[in-house]
């Protein structure tokens, strides 16, 4: 993992070259690297998919799997954090530290992942050590533990020299490792004599395990230097799995592609079992499908094989209802979310009007592929829009769609994704037979606020046996699936439905034995009417809508701090602390865009901006209006003539 341009890929190659994978080298900029295998990934020389390779260290085997480093593609590294062992984070010697380094390195921390840091590039000009291992040290893990020595920095003759039992080696790594342990402290403070160098060593690497200590090397993705002490590391410092071949099979699919003919293939981290050919699986919830085949990494590729076992990353087809995060077998961990969502959207817009159904199931193959792309259809506009993560993603939509779908097609403006949470209470209910409902059936809601992150709750206060389960079902189901508009158009979040009134007609039938739908209560009654219900409690109720809002770190020369301030203030930041050369604060996801394109020119392309997601807050000024894609319920008139074609 790394910012982009740090030679994650480089340092792929690098490897599989030193464990005798490959013969040659490849080349980012010459486009015939192992792992970026996608034209576009070619072209424009970054990684787009996260990919995986296989092979050995001694008698280790290494699944490693190389991700993109562009803040926009966050969401491919987000899927495999929940099925590795450890990492290997780069960081440039030229660049240092960067904003998604920083975001990475938060990230593997809070998950308690072993990590090694390499600082690639110690060949190229303006290389830095003792500065690259501050920045470490500051900005990333105070538990960094510097490895070796690099000599030779900034020209094609740079090595890297592990320490080996050094007494000013043995020293920092006392320093480091007594902070998180107090027997060893204890050790140091009273018998020096006992820290023998292979008892710190045997320390390192259990810190390095819990994620308290974090190994540094130096070297060069490019000429091999340090490479080979990196490779050491890995297999001594980095804990091995410890998946049982014999137990049930368990798994965790993190990405899912289309094969050549259209079929779905799973990339799946086997964690417990053997899954052999024609095994039927489930996976997820209540799904289920047979495994026609499967290959296994194995030496740099993908071979073939009757069977996988604990341990090692398979690609399984036949699973045709598969999705990315679903549990194989015996669940054990599934995915989480680590990252923010994204915070943008645009709507995509087809060259040709008769293109519409093709793009809507390019996209929708596309979204099984990456689920944060989240399509939004609007049958009554015939218009699908998707979220972003930012600009570049949406020129790789487009060239995606142009060279795999051959669809041309352009994007409206990007606009910001806000919510909406409830203001206060607010309760409806409409009684079956009693004017103006139209459906048999009883449904009474009540809307409230609820605590911050926890989504829509459902709650009943009817007896459970008071309607047939497949109604209460269809009751939970359409409240989740109407809340994806509030009454400003926004996904209604945070927020307790309760079910406090419910009634129904029991199945009727003719003499002759047949349905009578006309004196019977079906699902479609509940599916219809509880909208109607849901949306008037929630504007009884109302609703604030939120806008998201992002933290920043701004490092710039400080004689340009007078120019910039005014420029954050109208972009409406909030400048939190403020140093010689570093502003941090907060700012409103929608300008961050136009803060990145004036940056360049108030700083003379010197100033580092650094954004994340924070939080959520109440929108100033006019409240921005997203428009429906529904019957809109808002609107009883309306909303009938379509449902029931009367009102």
């Amino acid at each position: 993992m790394a910012h982009v341009d740090a030679g994650k890929t480089s340092l792929t190659e690098r490897l599989l070259h030193a464990a005798g994978v490959i013969d040659e080298v490849g080349s980012v900029d010459e486009g015939n690297t192992q792992t970026d295998s996608l034209a576009l990934e070619r072209q424009r020389g970054i990684t787009i998919k996260s990919a995986v390779v296989s092979f050995a260290i001694g008698g280790t085997t290494v699944n490693l799997i190389d991700t993109p480093g562009h803040p926009d593609f966050i969401a491919e590294v987000e899927r495999v954090l929940s099925v590795l062992d450890g990492a290997v984070l780069v960081v440039s010697a030229v660049e240092g530290v960067q904003a998604q380094t920083r975001v990475l390195m938060r990230t593997l921390r809070r998950l308690g992942l072993p990590t090694l840091i390499f600082v690639n590039k110690i060949d190229r000009r303006g290389a830095r050590y003792d500065g690259v291992l501050r920045e470490i040290t500051d900005r990333l893990s105070p538990g960094a533990v510097a490895m070796g020595e690099a000599t030779g920095l900034g020209t094609p003759g740079a090595a890297f020299t592990p320490f080996d039992g050094q007494a000013a080696f043995a020293t920092s790594l006392v320093d480091v490792l007594a902070a998180q342990e107090d027997a060893l402290l204890a050790a140091y403070v009273h018998d020096e004599g006992s820290l023998t160098y292979p008892r710190l060593r045997a320390e390192l690497a259990a810190q390095t395990g819990r994620a308290l200590a974090h190994p540094v090397f130096f070297g060069s993705a490019i000429t091999g230097a340090g490479v080979e002490a990196l490779m050491a590391g890995i297999e001594e410092l980095l804990p091995a799995a410890q998946d049982d071949p014999e137990g049930p099979v368990s798994g965790t699919v993190f990405k899912v592609e289309r094969g050549p003919a259209g079929e779905k293939v799973a990339y799946a981290r086997m964690f417990g079992g053997t899954l052999r050919t024609r095994d039927r699986l489930s996976f997820g919830p209540g799904r289920a499908g047979k495994v026609t085949a499967i290959s296994v990494f194995d030496g740099g590729t993908s071979v073939r094989r009757q069977e996988v076992t604990a341990g090692r990353i398979a690609r399984l087809w036949g699973l045709a209802d598969v999705r990315i995060g679903d549990t194989i077998g015996h669940p054990d961990r599934g995915l989480e979310p680590h990252f923010a969502p994204p915070t943008l959207e645009t709507v995509v817009v087809p060259g040709r009007p008769a293109d519409r159904g093709a793009l809507h199931l390019a996209l929708t193959q596309l979204a099984e592929q990456d689920p944060l792309i989240d399509l939004r259809q609007d049958d009554l506009r015939q218009e699908v829009s998707v979220s972003l993560y930012g600009e570049v993603q949406k020129e790789v939509i487009q060239a995606t769609l142009a060279t795999d779908f051959g669809l041309d097609v352009t994007f409206r403006e990007t606009t910001t994704i806000c919510v909406e949470r409830p203001s206060g209470t607010g309760a409806a209910v409409e009684v079956i037979s009693v004017a103006p409902n139209p459906f048999l059936a009883t449904v009474g809601l009540r809307v409230e606020p609820g605590p911050i992150g926890s989504g829509v709750r459902f709650r009943l206060e009817v007896e459970l046996g008071s309607l047939p389960y497949a109604f209460m079902r269809t009751i939970e189901e359409t409240v989740h699936e109407t809340l994806k508009q509030g009454l400003h158009g926004w996904e209604v979040l945070d927020c307790v439905v309760t079910l406090t009134h419910s009634g129904y007609y029991a199945r009727q039938s003719h003499a002759h034995g047949s349905f009578d739908k006309s004196m019977s209560s079906t699902a479609g009654d509940f599916r219809n009417l509880v909208p109607l219900v849901l949306m008037t409690a929630l504007r009884r109720a109302g609703t604030t809508v939120y806008e998201p809002l992002h933290r920043f770190r701004l490092e710039l020369p400080p004689d340009t701090l007078g120019p910039v301030l005014p420029v954050l203030a109208g972009l409406g930041a909030i400048p939190r602390t403020r140093l010689e050369s570093v502003v941090e604060g907060e700012i409103p996801a929608a300008r961050v865009h136009g803060l990145e394109r004036r940056l360049p020119g108030l700083t003379r392309g010197e100033g580092v901006l650094e954004c994340g997601f924070d939080r959520y807050e109440p929108v100033r000024g006019p409240i921005p209006e997203r428009p429906r894609t529904d019957h809109n319920p808002l609107d009883r008139k309306e909303y009938l003539l379509h449902v029931v074609r009367r009102v």
